[in-house]
Protein backbone atom coordinates (compact mmCIF):
# COMPACT_ATOMS: atom_id res chain seq x y z
CA UNK A 1 0.00 0.00 0.00
CA UNK A 2 1.33 3.20 -1.05
CA UNK A 3 1.01 5.79 1.87
CA UNK A 4 -0.86 9.15 0.98
CA UNK A 5 1.27 11.93 0.05
CA UNK A 6 1.18 15.79 -0.41
CA UNK A 7 2.76 14.88 -4.20
CA UNK A 8 0.09 12.58 -4.95
CA UNK A 9 2.58 10.27 -6.11
CA UNK A 10 1.05 6.74 -6.50
CA UNK A 11 4.70 5.07 -7.35
CA UNK A 12 6.16 3.24 -4.35
CA UNK A 13 9.77 3.42 -6.14
CA UNK A 14 8.98 7.45 -7.14
CA UNK A 15 7.42 8.18 -3.54
CA UNK A 16 10.67 6.54 -2.00
CA UNK A 17 13.10 8.70 -4.06
CA UNK A 18 11.31 11.88 -3.31
CA UNK A 19 10.86 10.73 0.72
CA UNK A 20 14.75 10.66 0.45
CA UNK A 21 15.99 13.38 -1.20
CA UNK A 22 13.76 15.72 0.56
CA UNK A 23 13.77 14.64 3.96
CA UNK A 24 17.28 14.02 3.49
CA UNK A 25 17.51 17.88 2.31
CA UNK A 26 15.12 18.93 5.74
CA UNK A 27 17.90 17.08 7.99
CA UNK A 28 20.51 18.75 6.60
CA UNK A 29 18.74 22.20 6.99
CA UNK A 30 18.16 21.30 10.68
CA UNK A 31 21.56 20.80 11.52
CA UNK A 32 22.85 24.29 9.28
CA UNK A 33 20.06 26.31 10.79
CA UNK A 34 20.44 25.50 14.15
CA UNK A 35 16.85 24.74 14.50
CA UNK A 36 18.36 21.46 15.77
CA UNK A 37 18.56 23.34 19.41
CA UNK A 38 14.66 24.02 19.58
CA UNK A 39 14.29 20.22 19.65
CA UNK A 40 13.33 19.30 23.53
CA UNK A 41 15.83 16.31 24.18
CA UNK A 42 14.30 13.42 25.16
CA UNK A 43 11.04 14.52 25.03
CA UNK A 44 7.95 12.86 22.53
CA UNK A 45 7.26 16.60 21.89
CA UNK A 46 10.69 17.01 20.93
CA UNK A 47 10.79 13.46 18.29
CA UNK A 48 7.70 15.12 16.95
CA UNK A 49 9.22 17.81 15.83
CA UNK A 50 12.05 16.36 14.73
CA UNK A 51 9.74 13.75 12.47
CA UNK A 52 7.72 16.85 11.32
CA UNK A 53 10.65 18.75 10.55
CA UNK A 54 12.05 16.07 8.29
CA UNK A 55 8.77 14.64 6.20
CA UNK A 56 6.39 17.66 6.85
CA UNK A 57 6.73 18.56 2.89
CA UNK A 58 5.81 14.93 2.23
CA UNK A 59 3.11 13.97 4.23
CA UNK A 60 0.00 15.25 6.07
CA UNK A 61 0.52 12.52 9.49
CA UNK A 62 4.26 14.08 9.54
CA UNK A 63 4.50 14.36 13.41
CA UNK A 64 1.58 12.88 14.25
CA UNK A 65 0.90 10.09 16.65
CA UNK A 66 0.02 6.85 14.02
CA UNK A 67 -3.85 6.34 13.55
CA UNK A 68 -3.34 2.44 12.95
CA UNK A 69 -1.63 -0.47 14.08
CA UNK A 70 1.73 -1.18 12.68
CA UNK A 71 4.14 -4.17 12.61
CA UNK A 72 7.53 -4.89 11.15
CA UNK A 73 8.05 -8.79 9.97
CA UNK A 74 6.37 -10.77 12.92
CA UNK A 75 6.76 -7.94 15.28
CA UNK A 76 4.25 -5.66 16.43
CA UNK A 77 5.15 -2.13 17.57
CA UNK A 78 2.98 -0.78 20.62
CA UNK A 79 -0.76 -1.13 20.05
CA UNK A 80 -2.90 2.08 19.51
CA UNK A 81 -4.86 1.66 23.03
CA UNK A 82 -1.72 2.19 24.32
CA UNK A 83 0.55 3.72 22.35
CA UNK A 84 -0.56 7.53 24.25
CA UNK A 85 -0.02 6.16 27.77
CA UNK A 86 3.57 3.97 26.69
CA UNK A 87 4.57 7.92 25.00
CA UNK A 88 4.18 9.02 28.59
CA UNK A 89 5.71 7.19 30.07
CA UNK A 90 8.73 7.35 27.91
CA UNK A 91 8.70 11.25 28.79
CA UNK A 92 9.11 10.33 32.51
CA UNK A 93 11.61 7.86 31.97
CA UNK A 94 15.47 9.03 33.06
CA UNK A 95 18.40 9.55 30.69
CA UNK A 96 21.39 10.73 33.08
CA UNK A 97 23.34 7.97 31.55
CA UNK A 98 24.41 6.06 28.24
CA UNK A 99 22.41 2.38 29.69
CA UNK A 100 19.47 5.54 31.25
CA UNK A 101 19.14 6.53 27.55
CA UNK A 102 19.59 3.83 25.07
CA UNK A 103 16.45 2.01 27.61
CA UNK A 104 14.83 5.38 26.57
CA UNK A 105 15.40 4.50 22.62
CA UNK A 106 14.48 1.28 23.20
CA UNK A 107 11.52 1.96 24.36
CA UNK A 108 10.62 4.77 22.23
CA UNK A 109 11.35 2.19 19.03
CA UNK A 110 8.85 -0.40 20.34
CA UNK A 111 6.15 2.62 20.66
CA UNK A 112 6.83 3.47 16.68
CA UNK A 113 4.62 5.97 17.55
CA UNK A 114 4.26 7.38 13.55
CA UNK A 115 3.27 5.90 10.34
CA UNK A 116 6.53 5.96 8.61
CA UNK A 117 10.04 7.43 9.36
CA UNK A 118 10.42 6.37 13.06
CA UNK A 119 13.69 5.51 12.83
CA UNK A 120 15.70 8.14 11.33
CA UNK A 121 13.84 10.24 13.24
CA UNK A 122 14.24 8.50 16.72
CA UNK A 123 18.24 8.47 16.00
CA UNK A 124 18.27 11.91 15.62
CA UNK A 125 16.29 12.01 18.98
CA UNK A 126 19.14 9.71 20.39
CA UNK A 127 22.35 11.25 19.08
CA UNK A 128 20.24 14.85 21.01
CA UNK A 129 19.94 12.67 24.38
CA UNK A 130 23.61 11.66 24.28
CA UNK A 131 25.11 15.04 23.42
CA UNK A 132 23.33 16.98 26.08
CA UNK A 133 23.90 13.95 29.03
CA UNK A 134 26.67 12.40 28.06
CA UNK A 135 28.56 14.75 25.91
CA UNK A 136 29.19 12.15 23.24
CA UNK A 137 26.79 11.29 19.89
CA UNK A 138 27.06 7.79 17.96
CA UNK A 139 29.40 8.03 15.15
CA UNK A 140 26.88 5.63 12.46
CA UNK A 141 29.51 5.23 9.66
CA UNK A 142 30.98 2.20 12.88
CA UNK A 143 27.38 0.54 13.10
CA UNK A 144 27.31 -2.52 10.62
CA UNK A 145 23.43 -2.22 8.84
CA UNK A 146 22.79 -5.86 9.93
CA UNK A 147 23.94 -6.12 13.66
CA UNK A 148 22.08 -2.85 14.48
CA UNK A 149 19.28 -4.45 12.88
CA UNK A 150 19.48 -7.35 14.47
CA UNK A 151 20.46 -5.93 18.03
CA UNK A 152 17.35 -3.88 17.34
CA UNK A 153 15.57 -6.52 17.13
CA UNK A 154 16.46 -8.15 19.73
CA UNK A 155 16.62 -5.42 22.32
CA UNK A 156 12.60 -5.80 22.47
CA UNK A 157 13.48 -8.87 25.26
CA UNK A 158 17.42 -7.86 25.67
CA UNK A 159 19.35 -4.56 25.51
CA UNK A 160 22.61 -5.49 26.10
CA UNK A 161 23.50 -6.32 22.68
CA UNK A 162 22.62 -2.91 21.33
CA UNK A 163 24.17 -0.78 24.02
CA UNK A 164 27.36 -2.78 23.41
CA UNK A 165 27.08 -1.97 19.44
CA UNK A 166 26.19 1.79 20.10
CA UNK A 167 28.99 2.02 22.99
CA UNK A 168 31.90 1.21 20.73
CA UNK A 169 30.80 3.43 18.52
CA UNK A 170 30.59 6.67 20.35
CA UNK A 171 32.27 9.54 19.67
CA UNK A 172 33.52 13.00 21.27
CA UNK A 173 32.83 14.52 18.41
CA UNK A 174 29.45 16.12 19.33
CA UNK A 175 29.32 19.27 17.01
CA UNK A 176 31.03 17.98 13.36
CA UNK A 177 28.75 18.70 10.71
CA UNK A 178 30.47 16.27 8.08
CA UNK A 179 29.71 13.18 11.26
CA UNK A 180 26.07 14.46 11.35
CA UNK A 181 25.45 14.54 7.54
CA UNK A 182 27.42 10.95 6.98
CA UNK A 183 25.25 9.99 10.09
CA UNK A 184 22.07 10.87 8.50
CA UNK A 185 22.82 8.85 5.36
CA UNK A 186 23.80 5.30 7.06
CA UNK A 187 20.89 5.74 9.09
CA UNK A 188 18.37 6.02 6.14
CA UNK A 189 20.98 3.18 4.66
CA UNK A 190 19.93 1.02 7.67
CA UNK A 191 15.92 1.53 5.88
CA UNK A 192 17.15 0.95 2.25
CA UNK A 193 17.73 4.48 1.26
CA UNK A 194 20.77 4.85 0.00
CA UNK A 195 19.92 7.14 -3.62
CA UNK A 196 21.58 10.69 -2.34
CA UNK A 197 24.36 12.06 -0.24
CA UNK A 198 22.52 14.07 2.19
CA UNK A 199 25.97 16.44 2.22
CA UNK A 200 25.27 17.24 -1.88
CA UNK A 201 21.76 17.67 -1.80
Amino acid sequence: MILENKFNLTDQIELAKTEEKISKQKAKQLFDSGDIAKVEVGTFAGLSYIHAYLFGDIYEFAGKIRDVNIAKGNFRFAPLMYLEPSLKHIDTMRQGTFDEIIEKYVEMNIAHPFREGNGRATRIWLDLMLKKEIRQVVDWNRVDKDEYLSAMKRSVVKDLEIKALLKSALTDRIDDRALFMKGIDVSYYYEGYSEFKTEEL
